[in-house]
């Protein structure tokens, strides 16, 4: 069997220096490492950047002096990379098994049909499933724990930057890959763990922008046809919100949504109604062994 493709790790990084240099030491304990590393940091955090550069001086460190959000760093870092396969993590996510990268690049050699695949996500309390070797067709994906085909994403126009890009990062990213024909998959072989207890999700701008991104993701790839389905999407968010406690933030992302579109319009690029079709049909994806 010829030799694994190398893949390039990248870390999106803020705020969180400990978190993050924690990251970096867990990615290069894996056997094999990744073959290079790159680390974003949003913000103008130069203390988070200059402790990676102290204490990984291999890491290829970028600093963003305006806020770009977790998309307009990836993308900086995916056009920064220098292997065809990238490893996306945030600053809180590892890779559970120490061959996870052997593991990557022996699934997009046996499959080099696929785009991307996405990993299971562990959270801290939660025992993992089985790192079983099959796969299954996905309609979206994590991007703090996926490995993607970098020619792809550039392709596609890469990540929205979004300061707050919870609910449209990865959907809208996984939308256009499917309409361009690509192939995303789901596999609990390759695991990474995040450690964080998603508490965050609750706070008012985090609540906010989850409500105004739907919106967002419609205006900017839905046929007209659809825009029901996202009214439907929205309220469903709304209401789960509100289930869950998280009043605060609710209206306000109701109403920052005509500016939300307003400020984005130059990245709208209508997909096709075939594509939003397919996006939803992937949901029922089939299990398949390798």
């Amino acid at each position: 069997m010829s030799e694994p493709p190398q893949i390039t790790a990248t870390v999106a990084a803020f705020a969180r220096i400990a978190q993050t240099l924690d990251t970096l030491r867990r990615l290069e304990a894996c056997r094999p490492p990744p073959a290079e590393i790159i680390v974003h940091v949003d913000a103008a955090r130069h203390a988070c950047a200059d402790a990676v550069r102290a204490a990984f001086p291999a890491a290829r460190v970028i600093v963003s002096e305006t806020r770009v959000g977790p998309g307009g760093g990836r993308n900086r870092m995916t056009e920064a990379a220098r292997h065809a396969l990238i490893a996306a993590f945030d600053d809180d996510s590892y890779p559970l098994d120490a061959d996870f990268f052997a593991r990557a690049g022996e699934i997009f050699a046996r499959f080099p049909d696929l785009s991307l695949a996405t990993s299971q996500i562990v959270h801290p309390g939660e025992t993992p499933a089985p790192d079983r070797r099959a796969l299954r067709e996905t309609c979206g994906f994590n991007g703090g724990g996926v490995v993607f085909r970098r020619s792809h994403l550039l392709e596609a126009g890469g990540y929205l930057p979004l300061p707050l890009a919870y609910g449209v990062e990865e959907e809208d990213m996984a939308l256009r890959l499917i309409e361009r024909g690509r192939r995303l998959v789901f596999t609990p072989y390759l695991r990474v763990f995040h450690n964080s207890d998603l508490a965050h999700h609750a706070e008012p701008g985090v609540n906010a922008a989850s409500i105004a991104n739907i919106a967002l993701l419609a205006f900017l790839r839905y046929p007209p046809r659809f825009y029901p389905l996202a009214a439907l999407q929205i309220a469903n968010r709304v209401f789960f919100c509100l289930r869950m406690g998280r009043r605060r933030g609710v209206l306000a992302g109701l109403a920052m949504i005509p500016h939300h579109l307003w400020r984005m319009r130059a990245h709208r690029r209508l997909v096709s109604k075939a594509a939003v079709a397919a996006k939803l049909a992937l949901r029922k994806g089939g299990w398949s062994d390798f």
